[in-house]
């Protein structure tokens, strides 16, 4: 018998990506090739806004030293995101958690179905906190590409893990807007005077908000669906080299009499006992939201969370030292975009505007009542890909929004949800918020973009239709 006989490949093995799949592969091949490191990335858009200021007449000097002195004023938020990206792993590498997301892991039946739920899942977890969305989102795709018993493309399933931060975040109860607006505590004078209080009824709760978020999810999720490799285009974590295997501190025993402490339950009981107090009190006087809005406070709860389920010092420490080499994008690129910030509204021209006032006027000077909602929209979007911060760029944004709202009798608290809607697409192409989840999975944004930037095609005018055809039902 003739052994020239080569069997035919399987029909998935020989299934070309069709339909929203074709495009997907097509983005990812050019980002695979063409798409920059994130540090690239950041370092070229930080000459691109140094041109734009000396375009506008700006001193050199002055220039310089706004980059310098912007550089250090995010380290308490680098800090803060370097954190969430250690007490998520922390958190979810405990035995309890590990075992429910473990069980999250287990619901999808097929490749592209594994997708969907990644992409469901963090959209879920991103309207009660970005930052949970994140990690969640990471470690259930880690989960999912553990299991044998399907093959899973490790990249669509990450970009799906970002959805949270691209699609819903911000009109969810972690809005930064919204939150600010709400909060007659923190709400700038210069703000307030515009507009005053805003509670979240008049935001966030609004019908037309629900409405927009679950169209958008609904959305996100069917193109993640159908965009997600299958077959012979499939590439798993084996295949692009990550290590996605369990932290596993369980059989640890102590070596010697010193050790005994590290491996005994009673030093991190007597620890959290005492957060559990500081997190009686902050609840007690600010409530469930107004507490586990403040990052720090979500981080501290984190933390002691991950201390109390690991249960000895020994297995939380060793998640720590785990988790840290995570956050190496975070502390090295953060810096960067706060300079960048600090050069987009700080340095006047030699009309003694900036950058950032010249976006918004240019903008906000064509609107009407009509087209408010989109141009504000498109306006947001732009300069929330040049300050990739939900809080610090609303507050540049605000006068200028708001006021203009005030003047066409406008709905304010449509205004803000348009901004949060419009405020999130950026984020699907912008490595900035990338990189604690790039962490977690051991990726690089290029490996994610292609499919994020299927999202956006999709994204970018559902957002701006629904911000137009429902601007005219909310009546101030």
């Amino acid at each position: 018998m003739s052994n020239a006989y080569v069997r035919a490949p399987a029909p998935e093995e020989s299934k070309q990506p069709a339909g929203l799949a074709r495009l997907a592969y097509r983005f990812t091949e050019l980002s695979e090739k063409w798409f920059p490191d994130a540090f690239v990335f950041v370092a070229l858009a930080l000459i691109v806004v140094v041109l734009a200021n000396l375009a506008t007449g700006a001193n050199p000097m002055d220039i310089a030293h706004s980059f310098g002195t912007g550089f250090w004023t995010l380290i308490p938020f680098t800090m803060q995101m370097a954190l969430v990206a250690i007490t998520g792993y922390v958190v979810a590498t405990s035995g309890p958690c590990t075992k429910l997301i473990a069980r999250l892991a287990s619901v999808p039946q097929s490749s592209r179905g594994a997708v969907a739920w990644v992409a469901a899942i963090t959209m879920a977890s991103s309207y009660l906190n970005w930052a949970l969305s994140l990690v969640l989102g990471g470690l259930l795709v880690r989960a999912i590409a553990r299991r044998t018993d399907i093959k899973v493309d490790y990249r669509a399933a990450g970009a799906a893990a970002y959805l949270g931060l691209g699609a819903t975040w911000a009109l969810g109860l972690s809005s930064s807007a919204a939150m600010l607006q709400a909060n007659p505590a923190s709400l700038p004078k210069a703000i307030s005077d515009i507009s005053g209080v805003i509670p979240l009824s008049q935001t966030i709760f609004l019908w037309q908000s629900i409405v927009m978020l679950l169209i958008i999810a609904a959305v996100a999720v069917t193109v993640a669906y159908y965009s997600a490799p299958e077959g012979n285009q499939i590439k798993t974590a084996e295949d692009m080299g990550c290590d996605v295997s369990e932290t596993d501190t369980s059989a640890q025993k102590p070596a010697r009499p010193g050790e005994w402490l590290e491996f005994n339950f009673i030093l991190p009981a007597l620890v959290v006992l005492l957060a559990a107090g500081y997190v009686y009190v902050e609840l007690s006087t600010k409530g469930v939201m107004g507490t586990i809005s403040n990052l720090n406070n979500y981080n501290f709860i984190f933390l002691m969370v991950g201390l109390l389920l690991h249960g000895n010092i020994r297995s939380f420490l060793t998640s720590v030292s785990k988790a840290v080499p995570t956050t190496a994008g975070v502390i090295i690129q953060f810096p960067f975009y706060a300079s960048i910030a600090a050069l987009l509204t700080q340095v006047p021209g030699s009309d003694g505007v900036t950058i950032s006032h010249h976006i918004s006027h240019l903008f906000v000077s064509i609107a009407n009542i009509e087209i408010f909602p989109v141009v504000i929209g498109v306006y947001s979007a732009i300069l929330g890909f040049l300050v990739p911060s939900g809080g610090g760029k609303w507050i540049i944004e605000a006068p200028y929004v708001l006021q203009t709202a005030k003047d066409l009798n406008a709905h304010m608290g449509w205004a803000i949800e348009v901004y949060n809607a419009a405020e999130a697409l950026p984020n699907l192409i912008n490595p900035f918020w990338m990189l604690p989840l790039l962490g977690v999975l051991g990726l690089r944004a290029r490996d994610l973009v292609g499919f994020c930037f299927t999202q956006l095609i999709f994204a970018f005018p559902l957002v701006m239709f629904l911000l137009w055809v429902l601007a005219p039902s909310v009546t101030p």
